[in-house]
């Protein structure tokens, strides 16, 4: 192996463990509270280990960062890092009743998955929509147009994830 095949290899790994520590809702001074892996219970759990079996080596050209430790609910690829989780509560801007509940709230369907669209700093998040587990998939801006990875993605989603409406 190269010195830069292992410095590479070694920033990969860097990645992946920021990566793990994002999603497990772990952050450094500097970084944005991210919520934790979730933990879904009853058929949307078993539909979301299916989908963790189901995902793609590859999204968006970024190949799958292994989580240490395992999770069947979160996936990461690439660097910085494409994230999903599977299982995540209902988004505020569908849940009747709440401050920020919008029944008219963008959407976007991709080969045969609908998912919500938020603008975030420095990225988008996407959730689905109409299945029994919500899947949240959170982009950033270096994978211009974010809506890419959700091609990668459906596939697996529309598989694995049954159809539920809201």
């Amino acid at each position: 192996m190269s010195a830069a095949s292992a410095a590479k290899a070694a920033v990969s790994l860097s990645a992946a463990a920021a990566a793990f520590i994002t999603l497990a809702g772990c952050t450094s001074a500097g970084d944005a509270p991210r919520p934790p892996v979730p933990t879904p219970t009853g058929p949307a759990a078993a539909a979301c280990r299916a989908l963790y079996e189901a995902l793609p080596e590859r999204v968006d050209g970024q190949r799958r960062v292994t989580l240490t430790p395992g999770t069947r609910y979160a996936a990461v690829w690439g660097d910085p890092a494409i994230e999903l989780g599977c299982g995540v509560p209902r988004p505020e801007v569908l849940t009747p009743g709440s401050e920020h509940y919008n029944p008219t709230a963008e959407a976007v369907e991709v080969d045969g998955v609908s998912w919500l669209l938020e603008k975030q700093d420095g990225g988008y998040r996407f959730t689905t929509t109409g299945r029994e587990a919500f899947v949240r998939v959170t982009v950033p801006d270096a994978y211009r147009p974010e809506i890419n990875a959700l091609v990668d993605l459906a596939d697996a989603v529309r598989g694995a994830v049954p159809e539920q409406p809201l």
